[in-house]
């Protein structure tokens, strides 16, 4: 059995579960609605208060199957009790960034503007603090969802070792090489 497999996920009290014939397991909680369908391998069953997979395989693709269900179904309950929230900073000279409705309007250094078209599922915010790099917040309940829609925000500009400009998660750090300069 998967380490993560064999935890144990609580439910909060604001949440509900429901496990159909078909393995897909649908939860609803205050942020929203989320389901995803599990191997036929494995057993979901629901004691009080409590969720618990099992199953009675113990090949190497069945464990790590193990894990990821259990990882699936934990990060649906936090995604509609809590919801999930990625911060990207727009790192470099004359870097902006606008929401208009489900457009996500960046200024990259090109010659014009990119326009990011969002899943209704997620939401955006810019803040812009005067000296500071512009601060993209992106939030969800899917968790799945919001990292995918960052990782295609940041693959339009990744950050260079140079000058360390570009799209960066917050906290990330840039690992700078030196110019030629060095070299004399």
């Amino acid at each position: 059995m998967s380490r993560i497999g064999k935890k144990i996920i609580e439910i909060p009290e604001n949440v509900t579960i429901n496990v159909s014939e078909d393995n897909v397991v649908t939860v609803k909680g205050p942020k929203g609605e989320l389901s995803e369908k599990i191997h036929p391998d494995f057993k979901v069953t629901i004691k009080g208060n409590e969720i618990e997979l099992e199953t009675e395989f113990e090949t190497i693709q069945h464990k790590s199957l193990h894990g990821l269900s259990r990882s699936l179904i934990y990060n649906m309950v936090v995604g509609t009790t809590e919801g999930y929230e990625i911060k990207l900073l727009l790192e470099g000279v004359g870097f902006r960034g606008a929401v208009n409705g489900q457009q996500l309007d960046m200024s990259l250094g090109f010659s014009h503007n990119v326009v990011f078209e969002l899943p209704n599922e997620v939401t955006a915010t810019v803040e812009t603090v005067r000296g500071k790099a512009p601060i993209v917040t992106l939030s969800s309940i899917d968790k799945q969802l919001v990292g995918a829609v960052t990782a295609k925000i940041r693959s339009l500009r990744k950050p260079e070792p140079y000058k360390g400009k570009g799209v960066l998660f917050q906290g990330e750090v840039v690992r700078r090489k030196a110019g030629k300069t060095a070299a004399k």
